[in-house]
């Protein structure tokens, strides 16, 4: 996969959670990624079609920094994962995903984003409803882990 799709949602993410939860995250090496299982307690998952290609884009945290983005955001700390982290981090894959597609669109590749689902839980499993490879890129911080997984049909 072209890593001209992938940076757009590298330096996004990282520009999202600086931004609006005062998280630096400090990215990985991408490798391809053979199961379906989520490397996190909470996954958000979005697909995105356009006339050159389709694919979707996951994001998932670890239960502990998925806790401490909501509290810097909302200046809550839930005890676990609850409803309203399950929605902040369908916020985040949104606007992720929305920056990422502006990134792309200068490019010249354009796409409409689908609604974001989210699946919590050990050993859920994320399916990317395209043909080609799964990338994923791991993500470190201070407070936990974070990993995206992006996948688009070969151009």
């Amino acid at each position: 996969m072209n890593v001209e799709f992938i940076n757009p949602f590298l330096s996004s993410l990282m520009n999202v959670l600086a931004t609006m939860a005062q998280t630096e995250l400090t990215p990985g090496k991408p490798k391809i990624k053979k199961d379906e299982v989520a490397c996190g307690d909470v996954s958000g998952l979005i697909g995105m079609v356009g006339p050159q290609t389709k694919g979707s884009f996951s994001i998932s945290f670890d239960e502990g920094l998925a806790l401490t983005i909501m509290e810097r955001m909302l200046g809550e700390r839930p005890d676990k994962i609850n409803e309203e982290v399950t929605d902040m981090v369908g916020e985040i894959t949104n606007m992720v995903t929305g920056g990422a597609k502006n990134l792309l669109g200068e490019k010249g590749y354009e796409f409409d984003m689908a609604t974001p689902i989210v699946v919590s839980g050990p050993g859920h499993t994320i399916t990317h409803k395209c043909d080609g490879p799964k990338i994923i890129m791991p993500f470190t911080s201070a407070d936990g882990n974070a990993n995206i997984e992006v996948s688009f049909d070969k151009l």
